[in-house]
């Protein structure tokens, strides 16, 4: 019996690389495994999943087109710019109104408003947060991109957005870049790059964040940097300037669309029965109050033409 999760999670892992599921069904997947089974690699699935994320993002770079993504990333800073200062103003204000205890409020503030657990991971150690509140902000935030993979895909269609504003949506509404890129690259291949690109913009401010927290904490712990990007960043500059390796760069960038399926299934794999006890009720309140704010705000910049891809 005990060999038998071990096999099906190593089959379902390896399915997920063969081009027949797709995001949400990957990550439903992992979800179903994670609150049925015991987790034979619960650590080492962690780990993969981080390692495998980074990979496929910039794998998805061979995608891309250096001048797009330099548009989409000059649009994109000002618009997260706005956005994260927005999210971070009123997550401190919900999380003050809540009372939630501890760091938790604070990780799944920066967490909703930058890049989920990439974000939470960089935060954490600064404030020398102990496991079970990087478990609660973590778990808080998987439970809602989720949602977010399966939700945000049907609303575009029935508001009848267009792949640049539902793109442009998911980047800003969605926290994690594994759970942008599955929702964009659902929609369509506009979505995607303007959601990966945006996204990425997102994600930057990691840097500023953390160094400001550590500022007013007085702590000088290492900073996590998100150095990924750079290499997406890079991977567009090849796709761009490099067209006799097109061959290669469209390899690559097909090998990191399944990495993203499977990395979605070991993300919701890690959504364990134990995860959700964990959360308690005042940290995912604030955490699905906050989304909703952060998510209903932007459909209704996007969805009215106020900002535009």
């Amino acid at each position: 019996m005990r060999l038998a999760p071990k096999i099906l999670f190593v089959l379902l892992f390896l399915a997920c690389f063969s081009g027949w599921i797709s995001p949400p069904v990957a990550l439903l997947m992992g979800i179903v495994f994670g609150l049925s089974l015991p987790h034979p690699f619960i650590n080492e699935s962690r780990s993969g999943a981080r390692i495998l994320l980074q990979a496929s993002v910039v794998a998805l770079g061979f995608g891309m087109n250096l001048h797009d993504v330099l548009r989409a990333g000059h649009n994109g800073f000002l618009y997260t710019a706005a956005g994260i200062s927005f999210a971070i103003c009123a997550g401190l204000l919900l999380g003050g109104w809540l009372r939630v205890r501890g760091n938790s409020s604070y990780l799944i503030t920066v967490g909703t408003a930058i890049c989920g657990g990439s974000a939470i991971a960089a935060v954490g150690p600064i404030l020398q947060a102990d496991p079970e509140e990087m478990a609660v902000s973590l778990g808080t935030v998987f439970v809602l991109n989720s949602v977010a993979l399966l939700v945000f895909p049907p609303l575009g269609y029935a508001l009848h957005l267009s792949q640049a504003q539902f793109g442009l949506w998911a980047a800003l509404a969605i926290h994690d870049t594994s759970s942008v890129v599955g929702a964009s690259a659902r929609y369509g291949a506009e979505a995607l790059l303007v959601g990966t690109t945006v996204k990425l913009a997102r994600a930057l401010w990691i840097v500023p964040v953390a160094l400001a927290t550590a500022a007013v904490r007085h702590n000088k712990a290492r900073l996590q940097l998100p150095w990924f990007i750079l290499l997406f960043c890079l991977a567009a500059v090849i796709n761009t300037y490099a067209p006799s390796a097109a061959q290669i760069t469209h390899a690559l960038f097909a090998l990191g669309r399944l990495g993203l399926v499977a990395t979605l299934f070991l993300i919701g794999t890690g959504i364990t029965r134990a995860t959700l006890m964990a959360i308690g009720w005042r940290p995912l309140l604030q955490g699905v109050l906050l989304w909703l704010v952060v998510g209903t705000t932007s459909l209704y910049l996007v969805h009215s033409g106020l900002i535009a891809f």
